[in-house]
């Protein structure tokens, strides 16, 4: 099962990019455009999807998410070509000929419909969009809500909006291990969580090193690196 980004002085409105109209079935987000390259409308991508070569075929059509104000809202985007080029994504669309036209596109986020054949249940697997939005109840009591799924090599990591003692929010990052989160209920709208002391609350003398820990030790390194983006999350035991 696979199929998670956000994105001088200025005194000029920012326009918040607008999310497609809400679909009847399910939409997974699988990748950005990041910049143009070359002078025939091709793109470098950023990747949300573990299956690029099956999301990316020649005829695929993506819904996209773009500013109200730019000319392609509300248009689809049809692939033409896909390939790797250095290691890095690069895709061709019906219709986008030049650089000038895919400079218009460019921080374009592309939507494409769930495959229901293709979602076929896994044991401790759920998609991003089944966690987001989940409340995290630990000891009974909810702790704060899940914002979004990070994704490393070691495992994920569920990033949780939560509040401080003085009633600021903060994001904790809590590694998505059956250890930690050994219930996931995603019919009941809840993870419980059972986390190590230091993780959702400061001890005295420390400094946010729980989650430094927690973010090094998915990362499969010292903390440096940028997450590999999927469409679904897996718990390890």
């Amino acid at each position: 099962m696979s199929d998670t980004e956000s994105p001088g002085s200025s005194t000029a409105p920012v326009q918040k990019p607008a999310r497609p109209a809400k679909p009847g079935k399910t939409q997974l987000r699988v990748g950005r455009l990041v910049k143009a390259h070359g002078l025939k409308g091709a793109f470098k991508l950023e990747l949300y999807t573990d299956e690029p070569d099956r999301r990316f075929v020649p005829g695929a059509t993506f819904t996209l998410q773009v500013p109200e104000s730019s000319p392609w809202h509300g248009k689809p985007l049809t692939v033409r070509e896909f390939r790797w080029m250095n290691s890095h994504p690069v895709v061709f669309f019906e219709g986008v000929d030049d650089r000038s036209a895919a400079e218009e596109l460019i921080r374009a986020i592309l939507w494409i419909d769930e495959d229901a054949e293709a979602s076929v249940p896994e044991d401790d697997a759920w998609y991003d969009h089944q966690l987001v939005g989940l409340d995290v109840v630990r000891d009974d009591v909810i702790v704060g809500r899940v914002a979004r799924v990070d994704h490393f090599p070691a495992q994920d990591l569920l990033i949780v909006q939560a509040k401080t003692d003085d009633g600021e929010d903060r994001e904790v990052l809590v590694p998505f291990v059956k250890a930690i989160v050994p219930i996931v209920d995603v019919p009941g709208g809840r993870v419980v969580v059972t986390p190590p002391a230091g993780l959702f609350e400061e001890l005295p003398g420390s400094d946010d090193e729980p989650e430094a820990d927690a973010a090094a030790s998915a990362d499969g390194s010292t903390g440096e690196g940028a997450p590999a983006d999927s469409e679904s999350a897996e718990r390890e035991a």
